[in-house]
């Protein structure tokens, strides 16, 4: 069964919005992203992995969060069967919008990218992200 283990948000001060969050929630520093998308942070209080970003364009924020405004912009599952995902994914009329593969570091990469019914935009992979459990871990 897929899992909810990935959290964007969309920032324009990546470093404050970290602190605030490691400070208030003991969350922990994962690792860190300067892609050609965005700039962020990456955090996890052990199950989910958080993602600080300020895109780096306003035409990016919508491209791979959905929308230009800041707050939250995106979110992913982790999922054992990804073929079975994909699956139903199709069936449940979910569209799909592309694949990126890894780039090179496990913080680096979303599996693919998906547009739910209502248009929120959300990732799946069977790789993981930096400092989130695991399906079936829990």
């Amino acid at each position: 069964m897929p899992k909810l283990r990935h959290l964007a948000l969309h920032t324009a001060n990546p470093e404050a919005a970290a602190d605030f969050y490691k400070r208030v929630f003991d969350m922990i520093e994962v690792g860190r992203t300067n892609s050609p998308f965005a700039e962020g942070i990456y955090l996890s209080d052990g199950t989910l992995n958080v993602a600080i970003l300020r895109y780096k364009t306003p035409e990016l924020a919508e491209r791979y969060g959905g929308s230009s405004a800041l707050g939250v912009s995106h979110f992913g599952f982790w999922a054992e069967d990804i073929e079975e995902t994909r699956r139903r994914l199709r069936q449940a009329g979910a569209e799909y919008v592309e694949r990126r593969d890894h780039v090179t570091t496990p913080t680096g990469f979303f599996e693919e990218k998906w547009k739910g019914p209502d248009g929120t935009l959300f990732d799946i992979t069977d790789k993981g992200w930096a400092g989130a459990l695991p399906p079936g871990a829990d």
